[in-house]
């Protein structure tokens, strides 16, 4: 096994255990809860089975059916680069490899609702008074908090390579 292939597997692995965990907590709503119906866990949180067949805060949601694909192959095309960029990271780096990874993790995680359902399932729902975050799942959230880490690496990447040339 090649160096970079060995580095790559147990973020790989990573990505799984976040996939299936994100896989377990959809199968466990949709097992439980009744479609639309909030279940409130505290006064500001609610579980509430919904389906989004758009993207993030349900965008594109009522298009005619064709962006089921086009976020699939917006999936799987990310899903491919960041497992090139594993391979290409340093063998000492941490913080880039588990920002991709939880991306990873978190586009497989929704990838596979779109194909086997052609909807992602959410269930993870906010509300103060009249106001509601749009409902999202774990994977969304692993997405979030990947990107924020890339948006803070390349910014401390930017610095890094500022402050070597001064």
């Amino acid at each position: 096994m090649s160096e970079a292939r060995g580095r790559v597997v147990p973020w790989l692995l990573v990505a799984l255990v976040l996939v299936l965990l994100d896989q377990a907590s959809k199968w466990w709503v949709t097992s439980t809860l009744d479609y639309g119906v909030p279940v409130p866990v505290w006064r500001w949180f609610n579980l509430t089975l919904l389906h989004n067949t758009g993207a993030a805060f349900s965008f594109l949601a009522h298009a005619d059916g064709w962006q089921r694909w086009f976020f699939a192959g917006i999936a799987l095309a990310v899903s491919v680069w960041i497992v090139y960029m594993l391979r290409r990271s340093a063998p000492d780096a941490r913080w880039l490899p588990v920002a991709l990874t939880l991306v990873l993790g978190g586009a497989i995680g929704n990838l596979w609702d779109r194909l086997a359902l052609g909807y992602v399932v959410d269930f993870i729902h906010f509300c103060q008074g009249n106001w509601c975050f749009p409902a999202f799942n774990i994977a969304d959230s692993a997405i979030t908090v990947g990107a924020a880490m890339l948006v803070i690496d390349s910014f401390l990447d930017h610095r890094r390579g500022t402050t070597g040339a001064g």
